[in-house]
């Protein structure tokens, strides 16, 4: 079975952006985006939620291209570009978009069957409250929490709608020259 990651900055107190979905707070560096490359190279599929996935289209596809194209945008542009792409959506429903399928109902076991085909993990990025809605369904295996040393005080949680007791293991944890630590925690039960 294919595995479901998540990766998500966070804000000290829990939030993974301000009341008006702002992220101006979240600090990344080539370090940060060395170490993500690194790790998301042998994924195949990326899962956004409609916000989140309108501002990779508004980026992505001619990052690469621009005269002062950062190694990070070159990198992740091309693999932006290979991977396919899954949009949890209902105001996208019946739209068409290269390499990318929309779900826009049942996302509970159009998810499971999407995990259940073959390929590598599927990662998502970001995309708060498509993250809500698979934390709901159990759906995600994986976080790779980036803890940013800010407090908001409030703003969107990264936990909401969480059913049942969800014991979690620490598997990894890297700390950054930025004051950023990147946590990896699994499922109990769901070891690669």
């Amino acid at each position: 079975m294919r595995r479901l990651v998540s990766f998500m900055h966070v804000s000290l107190d829990g939030f993974v952006a301000g009341p008006n979905g702002e992220m101006d707070w979240i600090k990344v560096d080539d370090e940060i985006f060395d170490y993500v490359g690194k790790r998301i190279d042998g994924s195949d599929t990326a899962l956004y939620g409609r916000v989140t996935y309108e501002m990779m289209e508004g980026y992505w596809p001619t990052a690469a291209d621009q005269p002062n194209a950062s190694k990070h945008d070159i990198e992740h542009a091309a693999w932006y570009k290979k991977v396919d792409k899954v949009v949890l959506s209902k105001t996208m429903k019946g739209q068409q978009r290269p390499n990318t399928m929309v779900i826009s109902d049942d996302i509970e076991h159009r998810v499971k069957a999407l995990k259940q085909q073959a390929g590598k993990e599927i990662i998502i990025f970001g995309s708060p409250r498509a993250s809500h809605a698979l934390m709901h369904y159990g759906l995600i295996d994986e976080f790779w929490l980036f803890l940013n040393p800010v407090l908001l005080g409030q703003g969107i949680p990264l936990f909401k709608n969480i059913q049942e007791i969800t014991n979690l293991k620490l598997v990894t944890n890297k700390a950054f020259a930025s004051g950023v630590i990147c946590l990896q925690y699994q499922k109990e039960g769901s070891g690669k």
